[in-house]
């Protein structure tokens, strides 16, 4: 029965494709569709939820919270002052050393060395601050520490000195 319907359809295709339904007909079929929204289409839904999670992610793996990054702050900031406390005991106590052995040290390349690190952790100190971190603490740290050491080779010299002094004294006697 399949065939001959098919056969039927193909033999008289021209007398089916002239007839085209009237307005009145449309309508009726159209009113008995169902109504679709572009809000029912799952497509949508799950390009919006894709979009959805992208700029979630994106907000959460960018946007620190500011409570852990003041805290942070303050930490750097509290360590810094606590090595800087004991460094700059060091470096007072050393620098008041080579004052009292000698006259001065402001015409030597000691001294401007000195003064050039002492600009420079002025200005690194000013940067942690105005905006702390790890970098700037140490940076501050180093230059302290090469402070100290630049302190300890005068003290080493001014020591080799006083020990040749005392070695000419004593030979001169």
């Amino acid at each position: 029965m399949n065939d001959s319907l098919k056969d039927f359809i193909t033999n008289n295709r021209d007398a089916f494709d002239h007839r085209v339904p009237s307005e009145k007909l449309w309508r009726r079929i159209e009113s008995s569709l169902p109504r679709t929204s572009i809000w029912n289409n799952l497509a949508i839904w799950r390009a919006a939820a894709i979009i959805f999670f992208g700029i979630s992610g994106f907000i959460f793996l960018t946007n620190k919270p500011a409570g852990n990054q003041n805290q942070k702050r303050a930490q750097l900031q509290g360590e810094f002052s606590n090595l800087e406390k004991f460094y700059s005991e060091q470096i007072t106590e050393k620098v008041e050393w080579i004052s009292d052995t000698r006259d001065t040290f402001a015409d030597d390349q000691f001294a401007q060395d000195f003064k050039k690190l002492d600009a420079m952790y002025q200005v690194l100190r000013e940067q942690m601050k105005i905006n702390p971190t790890e970098q700037v603490k140490d940076a501050l740290v180093l230059n302290m520490l090469v402070r100290i050491d630049l302190l300890n080779q005068q003290i080493q010299k001014l020591e080799e000195s006083k020990r040749a002094n005392r070695a000419n004294k004593e030979t001169d006697i």
